[in-house]
């Protein structure tokens, strides 16, 4: 097996671009390319997954510690490994035949990660635990042999990163490239694979909040990905690229990828799914499968009614403000959903989803749309970000899903707000790390988070499972003893 990470010098520079192209490149030489997002990503992770036809997994070394990014790294590999594929003939001589490529996008700039003060959470980081190279996108605009010193002082900020080749991104013309090229291969020790002229067209568009799922992208989105493939063809080195000595001999994983019957009989967990609701953990998704649990996806947006026969509800994040008017316009499902969380139908609910179960929701414009009702509050949308930035949660004793005293770690992210919750509804935890500001809207306990309605836990934090996998278990068991409770 092979593997890369795409990094950049900078946010914008173009990784998603180039670690497109090149995923495109390697499909048409019919290479299994297993796709991973450095960081607490939804959007990059969609793209990888049209591209490459297989899920995108996230790797992050703060919220999943280096053994989960390890373990994760393995086991998805060692299943990609497995997948067989048609192979180009000459990938074929030359032995190539049946090999898998990972493809790791990098996060922000290749050092940035959780703080200035470690490499924890950054692209750096990930690419040393697992020792994999690093090719470098290199944004060239307005710039020629500056580039090579650049490169230079990246190679030795770190050298136990090893950077091995550089793409440069936006290049002005051929005269220039050969510059960039010279200036790099003069001082440096990395190869310059090739580059992508200027061109607006390929641009990803900025996208609502800065962000938008594939799905919401089709047509033009299809087209955009198409010349991107052409020109990582026609001016990048992609034999090159595989030449590289990125070989890995990945460890056996201690999880099985899969459905893992549980001795005491399998649950079934509604995933709301659809264009308001689209932000998950893939992980998180396979940690619920492994415990037992049967997913059975559900769109808020056109289901009336859940089946009959599910044992729990877990609403991810996304972009229910987008869509305010659709979820009010579906009544019937808001009131089933109200109606089984007074039962005490297990719930989980996260950022998109904490804002659904609540009273209303006021858009852009200020027009309040009724939502589910579980919780009293009022979420509102603002122009600027509310909060960004990775979360630990510690568990308070009544917490659902885990032990007093436990933790998790996660990331949160929203330019929405909420009433301040009454003091009768129960806090399930305490951020510990990074505590934001308030996301309501005036005095209140930003430290404290986790709302809790009967079995039903919604918070602004996206919590990544790996990072405790209890969490996840406490979910899978409750929603066993409270099994079919909307009978």
């Amino acid at each position: 097996m092979k593997a890369f990470i795409i990094a950049g010098t900078h946010s914008g520079v173009g990784k998603t671009t180039i670690t497109l192209g090149l995923m495109s490149a390697l499909r048409k030489r019919g290479v299994t390319v297993q796709p991973f997002k450095v960081g607490p990503d939804y959007i990059d992770p969609s793209y990888h997954k049209a591209v490459c036809g297989r899920p995108s997994y996230n790797l992050d070394t703060w919220m999943m510690g280096v053994d989960g990014v390890k373990d994760t790294f393995a086991k998805i590999m060692a299943n990609a490994e497995c997948i067989t594929s048609p192979v180009s003939p000459s990938f074929i001589k030359r032995g190539m035949g049946g090999v898998a490529v990972g493809v790791i996008e990098g996060v922000m700039g290749l050092f940035d990660g959780k703080d200035g003060k470690d490499e924890y959470g950054s692209t750096a980081h990930v690419a040393k635990v697992l020792g994999i190279p690093v090719i470098l996108v290199v944004d060239a605009r307005s710039m020629a042999r500056s580039a090579g010193a650049l490169v230079y002082g990246y190679e030795r900020f770190d050298p136990k990163v090893k950077i091995a080749a550089i793409i440069f991104n936006r290049v002005g013309s051929e005269r220039h490239f050969k510059m960039l090229k010279q200036a790099v291969e003069t001082k440096c020790r990395a190869k310059v694979l090739g580059y992508i002229p200027r061109d607006e067209e390929i641009s990803l568009p900025e996208r609502h909040l800065g962000l938008v799922m594939m799905q919401g992208s089709r047509g033009k989105g299809q087209a955009r990905l198409k010349k991107i493939g052409e020109l990582i063809e026609r001016s990048v080195d992609v034999e090159g690229l595989l030449k590289i000595d990125s070989r890995l001999k990945v460890q056996d994983s201690r999880f099985e990828i899969g459905n893992r019957k549980s001795e005491i009989g399998n649950v079934k967990i509604a995933v709301a799914l659809d264009n308001a609701f689209c932000f998950y953990y893939q992980e998180n998704l396979d940690i619920l499968k492994q415990l037992g649990a049967e997913i059975v996806f559900f769109s808020p947006l056109k289901e009336k009614r859940l089946p009959d026969d599910i044992d729990g509800i877990y609403l991810g994040g996304g972009y229910p403000e987008l869509f305010a008017k659709k979820l009010e316009a579906n009544k019937a499902l808001r009131q089933h959903i109200k109606n089984l969380a007074e039962k005490g139908l297990p719930i989980y609910a996260e950022c998109g989803g904490l804002m659904y179960l609540g009273k209303s929701l006021k858009d852009f414009k200020g027009e309040k749309h009724d939502m589910v009702g579980v919780f009293p509050w009022v979420s509102r949308m603002l122009e600027k970000r509310k909060t960004l930035g990775y979360r630990e949660i510690k568990a308070a004793e009544d917490c659902l899903f885990l032990k007093k005293g436990q933790t998790m770690r996660g990331h949160e992210y929203h330019y929405s707000e909420i009433d301040e919750p009454s003091q009768k509804i129960k806090r399930g935890y305490r951020i510990t790390h990074n505590p934001p500001s308030p996301s309501f809207t005036k005095g209140g306990q930003g430290g404290v988070e986790g709302y809790l309605y009967k079995n039903t836990l919604a918070s602004y934090i996206h919590l990544h499972f790996a990072s405790n996998p209890k969490f996840a278990d406490g979910f899978v068991k409750l929603c066993r003893r409270k099994k079919s409770v909307n009978k």
